[in-house]
């Protein structure tokens, strides 16, 4: 099972690693600068010292004094070791040190000024050579005939080594102690690191909180948007934005359930009761007719409320249009007026027409969108008013405006016009309509389909619904 680490431990864990490469990378390069810094001082000492021995054989009228004067030397010096040879003879060397001989270019020239290191004897030491002018009357290599002593003037070879075994302690201790530090400075760090990802994540932990607290009774919970720091502030946004969405969504959808019981309640009530009453006695055919023909009419206002809400349905996943052809708008307003114009002069209301334009869509789901509108409009006009229908088309869009005297709409309701069943009161629902108060929402899925959209004004008086279809043909 892959191991899931939390975002504070991975904060932490990073922080951690972070700390530990970065403290490694100091000690390495304090290590280093240390190391360095005791080489340095170990050639300015040898150094030193063979400017020493360059001033003794200077100052030594021969070999014994030169050996007195780096006995002194020895003695004073400790860890000091000195070594003199001519022609690859020794004329001097510390009796309890013997320096290896170097390889590379150290060998063939002392003068490359290059350290010599080695371990003897559970010890460190560093050597350094040097040719120097000899102006002592030093003997000659061996006897033989003609040689004897004179005055020499050949280089000496000189090598002067140091015991570090001194640095290597210190460095030894230091090294330690930084190791001692580092692991404890890691360690502190990955804490600090911990505190500081747990606080820093709190207001996560506080969001979390908050939407585990968001059920159908307390969707007004919200994300704190004010006490997140500015990286979590659009997080909130959303998270809130998306609380609002699904708010309204459950208040419509609690709406459209309570609605929805209440239509179906009213006919299946009616169906039930008219059909208990006729089981009751015998009746007479035409009785049983009557109330057949009376269960026909609700039963296919079920029907007529059952497939509306499918389309409904449809149109939550996206309503296809079953064709697109161009259609004459002004032909199919006056085809509907020819249809409800018994309706409006039974009412005495006028039906006016007036534009012309050209749209391409479906005919049957436009003809029924200007139908909805229209009914509802005769439906709630004023007596002896004017319900009108104006085309005007435009370079961009073409609308559609069904207007209609009579009672003024609060403006906070215009919105909830096109929800499912939805009535304004008890004064606009009229008793003689058929509709179930979907008549809007399918009107307003019908121009979704077709890319448009409708709005609703009312002022004054005037209630007008305006329906806008995008990409004008012409005119017709």
């Amino acid at each position: 099972m892959t191991l899931r680490l939390s975002l504070t431990w991975r904060l932490t864990l990073f922080y951690t690693l972070a700390s530990a490469a970065v403290l490694l990378g100091l000690g390495w390069v304090t290590s280093v600068a240390t190391n360095q810094h005791f080489e340095d001082l170990d050639r300015a000492t040898l150094e030193d010292k063979i400017h020493l021995i360059q001033e003794l054989g200077a100052r030594a009228a021969d070999q014994p004094h030169l050996q007195t004067y780096l006995q002194d030397i020895l003695h004073s010096h400790q860890g000091l070791f000195v070594s003199i040879q001519r022609n690859g003879q020794p004329l001097y060397a510390s009796a309890d040190l013997h320096i290896p001989r170097p390889s590379g270019p150290v060998a063939d020239d002392p003068q490359a000024q290059a350290l010599l290191r080695w371990r003897h004897d559970g010890h460190d030491y560093r050597a350094l050579g040097a040719r120097l002018p000899s102006a002592l009357p030093l003997p000659g290599p061996g006897p033989g005939p003609g040689q004897g002593q004179g005055q020499g003037q050949e280089e000496l070879t000189v090598w002067v080594a140091l015991d570090t075994q001194h640095h290597v302690h210190f460095q030894h201790q230091f090294r330690t102690a930084l190791g001692v530090y580092v692991v404890l400075a890691t360690l502190l760090s990955g804490l600090l690191g911990w505190l500081a990802a747990h606080r820093g994540l709190a207001p996560l932990r506080i969001m979390k909180s908050r939407a585990q607290a968001v059920t159908s009774h307390t969707m007004g919970q919200r994300m704190p948007v004010a006490s997140v720091p500015v990286e979590m502030a659009d997080l909130a946004h959303t998270l809130n934005d998306m609380l609002a969405r699904l708010q309204q969504d459950f208040s419509r959808l609690s709406e459209f359930s309570s609605d929805l019981a209440h239509e179906l309640r009213t006919p299946l009530s009616n169906l039930l009761t008219e059909t208990q009453v006729t089981l009751s006695r015998p009746r007479s055919t035409a009785d049983y007719q009557d109330v057949l023909a009376s269960n026909s009419e609700e039963l296919q206002r079920l029907s007529r409320m059952v497939s509306d809400m499918l389309l409904l349905a449809k149109t939550e996943h996206g309503l296809a249009l079953p064709g697109r052809e161009p259609i004459a708008v002004a032909t199919e307003v006056q085809a509907l007026f020819d249809f409800y114009e018994a309706l409006a002069a039974e009412k005495g209301l006028r039906l006016e027409r007036s534009g012309e334009a050209s749209i391409d869509g479906d005919r049957l789901m436009l003809r029924r969108a200007l139908s909805n509108l229209l009914s509802n409009a005769l439906r709630h006009a004023s007596p002896h008013s004017a319900v009108s229908i104006h085309i005007e088309s435009r370079a961009s869009e073409t609308r559609v405006r069904v207007c209609n005297q009579g009672a003024d709409i609060s403006p906070e309701l215009l919105p909830r016009l096109f929800d499912r069943f939805f009535r304004v009161d008890k004064s606009r629902a009229h008793p003689d309509s058929d509709g179930a108060g979907l008549g809007l929402a399918i009107t307003r899925a019908i121009m979704e389909a077709h890319g448009g959209s409708i709005a609703v004004t009312a002022q004054g008086g005037l209630t007008c619904f305006c329906l806008c279809f995008p990409g004008r043909v012409g005119g017709a």
